[in-house]
């Protein structure tokens, strides 16, 4: 059999460990494991969702929903846009950075990320034949090197990723720098707005001014839906047309479909997610600070990174000790522009933030 070259050089995406994986592992109970490692909901879901969700389950026998009319409008209501400017997908966001691979990416074409973000950019597009371009995200600003961005950019440019709040270390990139970036190229801006509700920004306002501007979202994070895989990108009627005409017909299952609306229409359950989530941030920020070995970033998602080099381990030493306390963390050491020092903690209940808490403090002194 051969295998295409670009495949052959593809490194595989590193995810969280799941419960059950450490559970195994490390031979403790399901139920003794605190998992701060994949930037979830800690409250769960809405609970007319999971009603929703049982309500539809004597429909599985049916093909899901193909136009999604009424869910484009319910995104469309909460994202004040229109319902032509939507595309929803049904493997997270993950399926409209695929879909972006397909409608814009030729063999030998360019994509830009700033580093260290998101990796998932680079697995999906690499593939596709895309050469991934790096700029630099300022660690110690801990917001975009614009200047780097631009510099990056030629006429194989096709895609911009600009990831705000950014992943993993939570900074925002100020809209003045978007539209700087914006108004550099003629290729497509992807903004990335996954952890948007927690910053409480978002660049929505751009699409009117800019046709080469993509937003990017997610259901998995403020609506405790990460299990059900819906992600949707917001842009002009023309972009999302052309995304249109290669996106598989039957990709959101019937239980995510009216999960999405389920929880669209709790708004109680998202303002109360979103204010928890901010207040298990800071409540950790402020405990990870007092502790002089490590330097922690302010972050405006729902994680925060922190620089452990003054622990006298590394992400993977560190990340194993708690792991035998049952906690899970991110090692970070698989993101591009991060040596191997750094971990990123999710937010959890405020039980679940002590536990990991007094872990890490067990450990380091």
């Amino acid at each position: 059999m051969m295998i295409r070259d670009t495949i052959l050089g593809t490194e595989p995406y590193v995810p969280g460990r799941s419960i059950k994986e450490i559970a195994k592992e490390y031979k403790l109970k399901e139920s003794e494991i605190v998992k701060l490692g994949s930037n979830e909901n800690p409250l769960g879901p809405s609970p007319k969702a999971v009603e929703a969700v049982k309500h539809e389950t004597k429909n599985m026998h049916r093909y899901p929903e193909s136009g999604l009319d009424d869910l484009k409008k319910a995104i469309a209501d909460y994202s004040e846009t229109r319902p032509n400017q939507i595309i929803v997908g049904g493997d997270g966001a993950d399926e409209i950075i695929d879909l972006l691979g397909k409608t814009f990416i030729d063999p030998g074409s360019e994509f830009i990320v700033p580093l260290p973000s998101y990796m998932y950019y680079e697995y999906t597009l690499r593939p596709y034949g895309a050469k991934p371009a790096y700029a630099k995200w300022d660690m110690e600003e801990n917001t975009v090197d614009t200047n780097s961005v631009i510099e990056s950019i030629n006429d194989k440019t096709r895609l911009i990723f600009l990831c705000t709040p950014n992943n993993p270390t939570g900074g925002l990139i100020r809209e003045d720098d978007i539209t700087r970036i914006l108004e550099s190229t003629s290729a497509l801006v992807v903004v990335d707005e996954a952890y948007f509700e927690f910053a409480g920004v978002s660049n929505i306002k751009l699409l009117k001014d800019y046709e080469n501007l993509l937003i990017l979202r997610t259901f998995s994070k403020a609506m405790g839906l990460a299990g059900m895989r819906i992600g949707y990108g917001i842009s002009n009627p023309r972009i999302i047309d052309y995304m249109h005409r290669i996106k598989p017909v039957f990709s959101l299952t019937r239980l995510s479909h009216v999960a999405a609306l389920a929880t669209l229409s709790d708004k109680d359950y998202i303002k109360k997610s979103i204010e928890f989530s901010i207040k298990s941030r800071e409540y950790l920020y402020h405990r990870l600070s007092e502790m002089d070995k490590l330097r922690v970033l302010r972050s405006y998602a729902n994680y925060l990174l922190v620089d452990i080099r003054e622990t006298g381990m590394n992400a993977g030493q560190l990340v194993d000790e708690l792991l035998k306390r049952g906690v899970i963390v991110r090692d970070c050491t698989s993101f591009k522009g991060l040596d191997e020092y750094w971990i990123r903690v999710s937010v959890g209940t405020i039980k679940e933030d002590d536990k990991f808490i007094d872990a890490l403090k067990e450990i380091i002194e």
